[in-house]
C-alpha cells in the first residue's frame, strides 16, 4: 500500500509563448518505508494499531472514498494525545496527500507544515515533505514560499543536489521577475545535465531562453536558440533564431536559417512570412520578397490589403521587374482613398515607356489628393505629357512642381527644357509648310 507519487505541473507566459514547466513533486513517504524507519531512526515508534489506522484511511481515500477516508484521520486525530510524535507527522502526512488530490492545496500544505513542525521524525520525512511543500507553493502561486522552503530544505540536504531543486528555484525566482537570480539556478541545471552526458530538457533551454531575452542579452539568447534548434528542431525554433540572428546584427545568418525553415516548411504564420520577405528584401533577394508575400496572400495567410499589394509591387520594382508590379499597384490603389499608389504607378509607366498610361495614373493620384509628396505627381505629369509632345501641359504640370520647395529645382529645369523643345518643335514644322 504505497502513496501514490504527487506530481505537479506549472505554466507561464514570456513575450507571446506559453512556456510549459514540468516539475515532479519527491514522492510522499509511504508507509512500508515510514514503518521500516522506526527500525533504524532514533524516532519515536510508529506502532501497530496506529500503522493500521492509517492504513485504512489511505486506502479509503485510494478506493475514491475520500469523505470516508477523512472521517477516519479526524477519528486518529481525536485521540492524538495518545501518539508520538512521529504518529502524528504521518496523521498529517496523510491529510496533505488527500487534501493535494482533491485540489485543496491551502489545506494540503497546512498539513504538510504540520508534518515538519514534529521535531522527531524520520531526516528523510522531514526533508521529502520540505520539498514537496516547496512544489506546492508553486502551484499554490507562492513563490516567495518557494524560495523559503528550498532554502530550509538545502540546509538539512546531505546529498548530491539534483537538476530538480535548481529547476524549482529557476522557475520561482523568474516568476517574481528575479532575472539574474533565475538564470543562475537553470544554469546550473543545464550544466549539472550536460556535464553528465545528458540532454537539457526542452523547457529548460525554454525558461533559459526567456531569461537572457529578459536580461538584455541578445547573443545569449542566441546561442540557448541555436542548442534548442539542434536538439530539438521545433519551426517556432527556427523562426525565432532567424528573428535573433537580425537583432544581433548577423544579416547572413539570419537570411540562411530562415532560408532553411522555409524549405523544412517551417514558414508558415502571417508573421513569419512577413518576417521572411523582409529579410529577402534587406539582402537585396528583392524578387524572392515579392513571391513569398505574393504567395501567402494567394494561400489567405497574408491580408490582401492595400499595405501588403504595395510590398509586392515595390518588390518586383527593386527587382527590376517593373511590369509585374503594375498588377499589384493597380489593386493597392483600389484599395485606398489617397494617390500614392497611382502616383507610384505613374512612375512605373514612365520607365516602360507608357506615357499616356503615366499620364492618366499621374492625374488620377492628383484627384484622388492626400499625397504624400504632391510634387513627385506633377513631375511624373510633366513628364509624360512633355514624351507625348504635350509641351503646353507639360509646362503647366512643371509650374505647379515648381511651388513646391522639394521639387523648385528640377522643375524649373525641366520648364526651360520643354520651352525649347517647344520652340524647336514649332520651328519645325514651321520649316515643313
Amino acid at each position: 500500500m504505497n502513496i501514490k507519487k504527487l506530481t505537479l505541473s506549472i505554466s507561464f507566459v514570456i513575450s507571446a509563448s506559453v512556456l510549459p514547466s514540468l516539475l515532479s513533486v519527491t514522492p510522499l513517504t509511504d508507509m512500508n518505508t515510514a514503518h521500516a524507519e522506526t527500525k533504524t531512526k532514533r524516532v519515536p515508534a510508529l506502532r501497530n494499531k496506529v500503522y493500521s489506522q492509517l492504513a485504512r484511511a489511505q486506502k479509503l481515500a485510494d478506493d475514491g472514498q475520500v469523505k470516508e477516508g477523512l472521517e477516519a484521520l479526524d477519528n486518529i486525530k481525536a485521540r492524538s494525545s495518545s501518539m508520538n510524535a512521529y504518529e502524528v507527522a504521518m496523521m498529517y502526512n496523510f491529510y496533505g496527500f488527500i487534501y493535494y488530490n482533491e485540489n485543496q492545496l491551502d489545506k494540503a500544505i497546512e498539513s504538510f507544515e504540520k508534518v515538519i513542525s514534529e521535531e522527531q521524525i524520520p531526516e528523510s520525512l522531514k526533508q521529502s515533505t520540505t520539498f514537496s511543500l516547496a512544489q506546492l507553493a508553486m502551484a499554490n502561486n507562492d513563490y516567495e514560499k518557494v524560495i523559503i522552503y528550498l532554502d530550509k530544505w538545502k540546509s538539512g540536504n546531505t546529498k548530491p543536489i539534483t537538476n530538480s531543486y535548481y529547476v524549482l528555484r529557476a522557475n520561482a525566482h523568474y516568476l517574481q521577475k528575479q532575472y539574474r537570480e533565475a538564470i543562475e539556478s537553470i544554469n546550473v541545471a543545464i550544466n549539472l545535465a550536460e556535464s553528465k552526458g545528458e540532454i537539457p530538457k526542452e523547457n529548460w533551454l525554454v525558461l533559459q531562453r526567456a531569461l537572457y531575452y529578459s536580461l538584455n542579452q541578445p547573443e545569449q539568447v542566441v546561442v540557448v536558440l541555436e542548442k534548442m534548434v539542434k536538439l530539438y528542431n521545433k519551426p517556432e525554433y527556427w523562426v525565432q533564431l532567424g528573428g535573433m540572428y537580425g537583432e544581433v546584427g548577423d544579416a547572413k545568418k539570419q537570411l540562411a536559417i530562415l532560408e532553411a525553415a522555409k524549405q523544412q516548411g517551417f514558414i508558415k504564420s502571417k508573421n513569419e512570412i512577413m518576417q521572411l520577405a523582409q529579410v529577402y528584401m534587406y539582402n537585396g533577394l528583392n524578387f524572392k520578397a515579392a513571391e513569398v508575400l505574393k504567395e501567402g496572400i494567394s494561400n489567405g495567410k497574408i491580408e490582401n490589403s492595400a499595405k501588403n499589394q504595395a510590398f509586392i509591387a515595390e518588390a518586383f520594382v527593386q527587382a527590376k521587374e517593373d511590369e509585374k508590379s503594375i498588377p499589384h499597384f493597380k489593386s493597392a490603389t483600389e484599395k485606398v482613398d489617397h494617390g500614392n499608389y497611382a502616383q507610384r504607378l505613374a512612375e512605373v509607366y514612365l520607365n516602360l515607356e507608357r506615357y499616356e498610361d503615366a499620364a492618366d495614373f499621374a492625374r488620377e493620384a492628383l484627384n484622388k489628393g492626400n499625397l504624400t509628396f504632391e510634387s513627385n505627381a506633377y513631375v511624373a505629369l510633366g513628364m509624360a505629357q512633355y514624351n507625348l509632345e504635350n509641351f503646353d501641359a507639360s509646362i503647366l504640370a512643371f509650374e505647379q512642381a515648381e511651388k513646391h520647395k522639394k521639387s523648385q529645382r528640377l522643375a524649373k529645369q525641366w520648364i526651360k527644357f520643354v520651352e525649347k523643345e517647344k520652340l524647336h518643335s514649332e520651328s519645325l514644322k514651321k520649316a515643313l509648310l
